[in-house]
């Protein structure tokens, strides 16, 4: 955002015009205030509130890396066929992320294996559908923006009309009348689509994350081996074809994985 503004103020400057010919109040008003009075028609004050909220997080940092859950969830396997329900409920309880601890407390009680996966998959399905929610709030925004835009500049040429007589009156007023357009299009496509794409990516993100704890911990719950369980998971990583061979060929790969067969059987 800070870009964007950045080359829009310099390429008014590259025109010769006195960036602060645009700061026009009755514009900025006309386009703020409608913008906000739409949101607050079309989205319910609970989910206004929810979308609102969504914004701060776009600014908090991600987790440590999907590598790190990983062996985190590798190691709550080994503690699992180690020590059962017990030994996997204490671990669960010091789980950096929320929803890799929710779901390994639900393991620990529930010992169907279509109520667990049913249960998760649930829950990630509303959080995706949340998500998209709060997007769509600041999408439905963006798309007011610039029509409410243009009333504002039919204002201002309504009000240019009352000083025809004056035609270097009528040229400056023209100018001004524009503004709001400019406004409208500013805050739909600098702000509010932005900001409304911004939270699909991170709810993709986010989920993409929690399909991998959901598969993980299913694999818990089914008593699948931990060196089983790692090679299914590093296929949600997102690495090139050879960090992959090389990744099967490792000590932590599917390497590990044909000395355990051994184990297994």
């Amino acid at each position: 955002m800070a870009i964007a503004a950045g080359a829009a103020v310099a390429g008014l400057r590259s025109t010769g015009i006195n960036p602060a010919y645009f700061l026009q109040p009755t514009g900025a008003f006309i386009v703020l205030g409608g913008s906000l009075g739409a949101m607050l028609i079309t989205t319910p004050g609970h989910s206004l509130i929810h979308s609102l909220r969504r914004i701060f997080q776009l600014f908090a940092p991600l987790s440590g890396g999907n590598e790190t859950l990983v062996e985190e969830i590798v190691r709550c396997a080994r503690v699992s066929r180690r020590d059962g329900p017990a030994g996997l409920e204490a671990l669960a309880a010091k789980a950096a992320d929320p929803f890799l601890r929710d779901s390994l407390m639900l393991a620990a009680d529930v010992n169907d294996h279509d109520q667990l996966q049913s249960t998760l998959e649930t829950a990630l399905r509303l959080r995706e559908r949340q998500g998209e929610a709060d997007a769509r709030t600041f999408e439905v925004a963006g798309g007011f923006a610039p029509t409410i835009g243009i009333m504002g500049t039919v204002v201002g040429l309504i009000e240019v009309m009352r000083q025809f007589s004056s035609m270097q009156s009528v040229g400056y007023g023209i100018g001004t009348a524009f503004v709001s357009t400019i406004y409208g299009l500013a805050l739909a496509n600098l702000v509010m689509l932005p900001i409304a794409h911004r939270i699909r990516a991170r709810v993709a993100e986010a989920v993409e994350t929690q399909e991998l704890i959901v598969e993980g911990v299913v694999c818990i719950a089914d008593g699948v081996h931990p060196t089983l369980i790692r090679a299914r998971l590093r296929s949600f990583l997102r690495t090139t074809d050879d960090t992959l061979a090389n990744g099967l060929a490792t000590p932590t790969g599917l390497g590990e994985g044909a000395r355990a067969r051994g184990v297994i059987a």
